[in-house]
């Protein structure tokens, strides 16, 4: 893809889950290649909901969604999408669905045409990259929070992709494991959209944060990497920073 090419687009797009508040209103968005974006707002503002409008597992009420540059209203574009966007969800049980590691790490590969070598292979090597050495006969629902997070991450990496939507991902990770996972993350060279209450982890690994409040997206204010006594004006959404 080319750099700077317009990968997602929605114009106007308005969703509610009950019919009457709009928990997305009018809202216009667009992630270009390259582009490494922070989204941050208060719980319910619409952030997770956004994510799964994009892979196509909601639908908005009104307005326009356009992916990879077609228009996105069928099923089968949504689809082809899928196999180029990476979507990490918030619980990692809800990622995890196989017995073992290895089954769960491969299942993207093989969803995409691999051969069961292939598909094996391709998970090895994705879960040594994540230095989860050994992990391919652990059972899954044994795993530990921080060993579920990785995991689910590397079943979004096995797959590929060129975008990366990741919903809280250091979410509940004891601190050596978050610092793991900002690593990874800033070394990958893919066009990203995380969403995090953790400003430190966001300043680490994206380029630009904005905000949802209302609705709608916007760029707070240009924010930078910064630590200890500070001023800004992002006290409109509460947030912490560690020490």
């Amino acid at each position: 893809m080319e750099s700077n090419s317009l990968i997602i687009n929605l114009k106007d797009t308005s969703f509610s889950y009950s019919g009457d508040k709009l928990i997305l209103d009018l809202l216009n968005f667009q992630l270009h290649s390259g582009e490494r974006i922070g989204l941050v707002g208060p719980n319910g503002s619409g952030k997770t909901t956004l994510f799964h409008i994009i892979m196509g597992l909601l639908s908005p009420s009104s307005g326009k969604i356009e992916l990879f540059g077609k228009p996105a209203h069928e099923e089968k574009v949504f689809r082809e999408a899928r196999k180029k966007i990476g979507l990490l969800f918030q619980d990692a049980d809800d990622q995890l669905f196989s017995p073992t590691v290895l089954e769960d790490v491969a299942f993207g590969p093989l969803n995409l045409g691999k051969s069961p070598d292939e598909a094996r292979d391709i998970a090895l090597k994705t879960l040594a990259r994540l230095d989860l050495f050994d992990f391919e006969n652990r059972i899954t629902y044994k795993l530990s929070g921080g060993e579920k997070r990785l995991v689910s991450l590397a079943t979004v990496l096995a797959m590929d992709p060129e975008v990366l939507l990741l919903d809280e991902p250091t979410n509940g990770l004891d601190d050596e494991t978050e610092e793991k996972i900002t690593n990874i993350l800033k070394g990958l060279k893919l066009s990203c959209i995380f969403i995090s209450h953790n400003l430190d982890f966001l300043f680490k690994t994206t380029d630009r944060i904005y905000a949802m409040a209302n609705g709608k997206i916007f760029l707070d204010e240009a924010l930078v990497p910064h630590s200890h006594v500070h001023t800004h004006k992002f006290g409109r959404l509460p947030h912490e920073h560690k020490s």
